[in-house]
Formats: structure tokens, C-alpha cells, sequence
């Protein structure tokens, strides 16, 4: 799946739970990741979300990677997303709230994924995983989870690495003499601020729909 020029995988466990499940043994549903440009699929009950969940409260993700502030990014994140989309109103407090979203970033992280024939970084690939569910109040139950979910996209380690004349530098305003004026150094550090943007907008869009996409 690519969706604003992200390329999406993950790998990980979806379970719900509802009322009438609740006194069962819910068994845990693999989720194999896709290869390149895939997406992925969670598997849900198929019936309508419930309709006594209007409101959503926001908890502030925990962060248990070394990337200062990330979490906050997330959160706003999300919040944005619920406010576009609608279908779920967010509430500043949590005494208003049908429902609160939470969840665990895991990994946020950077890999080189090519060189050149020197060895010198031509691409990178920023990896986010995240644990998220959404908690009906009252009755206290979960409605839905998904653990190690993963988002990935791709940004440019090297001026040798970016053409101009592609989608995605078009799309971004790349053009030879703005990359003239670059050092290798500047543009991945721009290029990965951009992905980092980019992944979580995209992160907070597919997490949403999947969540609704379930019932």
C-alpha cells in the first residue's frame, strides 16, 4: 500500500473484543507483512462500529524510543486525523470521552537500505512501530487492538541519490539547483525531516481507518 508517498508494512497481532466476546478466548490473528509497496490487512468482526461511541479521548502515547518527542508528534498526529475525518469527535478531557485511544511507540528508527559501490549511503528507511487500542469507558472493555503495527518510508541519503524529474521530487519542488545548493549532509537531514512528517500523517491515517474498517 502507498498512500502519500509512504510505503506501508506491517507485521503484527490485531484482536478485538466485544460484549458478546468478552468471556472468550479471543485467538490472535498473524498479520504477515506484504513485500515492497503492499500493504496490509486486519481482520475484524465485521458488523457496524458501535454507535454509543461518539467521542474519543486522545491519551498521550508512550514513548519508549531514544527519539525525544516523537510521542507528541503521534499523538497530534492522531488527533488531527480523528478531528479531519469526523466520524469521531475528540475531547480534551478524558470525563467526556465514550472511548480513549492509546497506545506504545516501540521503534522509531533509521537503517541505510542502499550504497553506492564506495559504500556511501544512498537511501534510508525511517521505521515506526506502534502498540495502539481503543478502550470503551463503560463498560470497561476493549474494542480494538493492534500490536506491532509498521510504517516505513524512504528519504534520501546523498544528492546522487534524488532525480529531479520524478513524482515525488516534483510533488516536493526539487529541482538540479536547489540540490546544487546542498550539501549531502543538509539534504538527508531535510529529506528524513520531511519522511518523518510523512510517515506519521500517513501512520495516523491508516491506523484510523483500520480502526473503523473493523466493525
Amino acid at each position: 500500500m502507498k498512500r502519500f508517498g509512504v510505503h506501508l508494512a506491517v507485521v503484527g497481532v490485531a484482536v478485538q473484543f466485544g460484549m458478546r466476546h468478552s468471556k472468550r478466548f479471543v485467538c490472535a490473528l498473524v498479520l504477515l507483512a506484504a513485500f515492497a509497496g503492499c500493504g496490509y490487512q486486519f481482520i475484524g468482526k465485521g458488523g457496524a462500529f458501535p454507535r454509543e461511541v461518539r467521542t474519543v479521548f486522545v491519551d498521550p502515547l508512550v514513548n519508549r524510543t531514544k527519539e525525544v518527542g516523537i510521542d507528541r508528534e503521534m499523538t497530534t498526529a492522531l488527533k488531527s486525523e480523528l478531528s479531519r475525518m469526523g466520524q469521531l469527535r475528540v475531547v480534551d478531557r478524558l470525563e467526556e470521552a465514550d472511548a480513549v485511544l492509546s497506545g506504545v511507540i516501540r521503534t522509531f528508527d533509521s537503517r541505510v537500505v542502499g550504497v553506492n559501490r564506495h559504500d556511501e549511503a544512498l537511501q534510508y528507511e525511517l521505521l515506526l512501530v506502534v502498540d495502539m487500542n481503543l478502550r470503551r469507558r463503560t463498560p470497561d472493555e476493549i474494542l480494538w487492538r493492534t500490536q506491532g503495527a509498521r510504517f516505513s518510508d524512504l528519504y534520501a541519503g546523498s544528492r546522487a541519490s534524488v532525480v529531479t524529474t520524478s513524482p515525488e521530487s516534483r510533488a516536493l519542488g526539487y529541482k538540479d539547483s536547489d540540490l546544487r545548493r546542498f550539501t549531502d549532509v543538509q539534504l538527508t537531514e531535510t529529506t528524513k525531516d520531511q519522511a518523518r512528517s510523512r510517515l506519521l500523517e500517513a501512520a495516523a491515517h491508516d491506523l484510523h481507518t483500520r480502526l473503523l474498517e473493523l466493525f
